[in-house]
């Protein structure tokens, strides 16, 4: 279920991204809403998935540029994996595509990146949750009814 949220916001973000920036264009072509929708989830999933697999291995090679830029160079990680994303679009044959990686792509990154912080403090995409807890912890905190206490049982 996580899963298809994520698909959701992503879809939502790069719909918002295509809408404010030029250069940017999503299911254009699409003559009806269900296309639409379909073509937008669908970019969403390799969106997600690009993020998923390339995105840790570009921060790892970029890791230099971050500390020297103060993790400025993380927009032009994002800005990559939305061009990278815009060419796998092509070769499957899905209606997304960005123009160019200056000023289109880094523009339509911030985008994507602020419409899916925003919607991520909504919506619980996490799956740290579903993790137990170590024996001998409570989420509840020492000091509350109920939390941790020194003992051992």
């Amino acid at each position: 279920m996580r899963t298809l949220l994520k698909i959701a916001i992503n879809g939502l973000a790069l719909w918002a991204a295509a809408a404010l920036v030029d250069g940017i264009t999503l299911a254009d072509g699409a003559s009806t809403t269900t296309s639409k929708v379909l073509t937008i989830a669908v970019v969403a999933a390799v969106f997600g998935l690009v993020n998923a697999v390339v995105r840790p291995v570009a921060k790892f090679f970029g890791f230099p540029f971050l500390i020297v830029t103060l993790g400025l160079f993380i927009f032009v990680i994002n800005a990559a994996m939305l061009a990278l994303t815009s060419w796998l679009a092509g070769v499957f044959g899905l209606d997304f595509h960005v123009d160019q990686f200056w000023p289109t792509a880094v523009l339509g990154a911030l985008v994507v990146t602020f419409v899916s912080w925003v919607l991520g403090l909504f919506f619980d995409t996490d799956d740290d949750t579903r993790r137990p807890a170590p024996r001998g912890y409570d989420r509840r905190g020492p000091g509350r009814p109920g939390g941790p206490t020194m003992s051992r049982y």
